[in-house]
């Protein structure tokens, strides 16, 4: 018997790209495009995903139950993430929409993505994919996503509880009701 592939970071990267792109038909070269991926690697990352059951059959839309089920449960020791050095870059977690307007915190606890155009200074945070920066700061839904989950992978039990409600809601919202 064979085993089934794990899933990769880069795939709950698509997938949340599939999930703001909401009900939108749309093409695997856009996913790469848009996400900096290699279409052949969009290609293995849809049917992983498949495989898992986060998607349907046709590779077309994302199962909203398994996936929530995982990002509350799971990423977070599938995709740990430790704060590491002060670097200038993105804010992310806490420091981000939507949880900076929720949870006060000082110039001194900061948590960012690396980046070159990054205008904070914080605590590095790895992000889930070597792209999602890039693609965050093109679609401010995606942006929001992630920053959620790094407050899933980082952060402490309040920021882990109300990202947690922000990601429910989040694709509740987004993602049409299925399975």
């Amino acid at each position: 018997m064979r085993a089934k592939p794990g899933i990769k970071p880069q795939d709950v990267l698509i997938l949340l790209k599939i999930v703001c792109w909401k009900d939108r038909a749309w093409q695997s070269v856009e996913l790469a495009r848009e996400l900096g991926i290699s279409p052949a690697e969009v290609s293995m990352a849809l049917e992983r995903a498949r495989s898992v059951g986060f998607l349907d059959a046709e590779k077309r839309r994302v199962m909203k139950a398994p996936l929530i089920e995982f990002l509350l449960h799971a990423v977070k020791y599938v995709f740990p993430a430790e704060p590491g050095p002060l670097v200038r870059g993105i804010p992310t977690s806490h420091s981000a929409p939507p949880l900076a307007k929720r949870i006060v915190s000082d110039a001194n606890d900061q948590y960012v993505w690396p980046h070159g155009e990054g205008e904070v200074r914080g605590q590095e945070i790895v992000p889930l994919y070597e792209t999602a920066p890039d693609a965050a700061r093109r679609d401010s839904k995606l942006y929001e996503l992630l920053a959620l989950i790094d407050a899933l992978r980082v952060g402490r039990a309040r920021e882990r509880n109300i990202a947690a409600q922000e990601i429910e809601e989040r694709l509740s919202e987004l993602v049409l009701e299925n399975k």
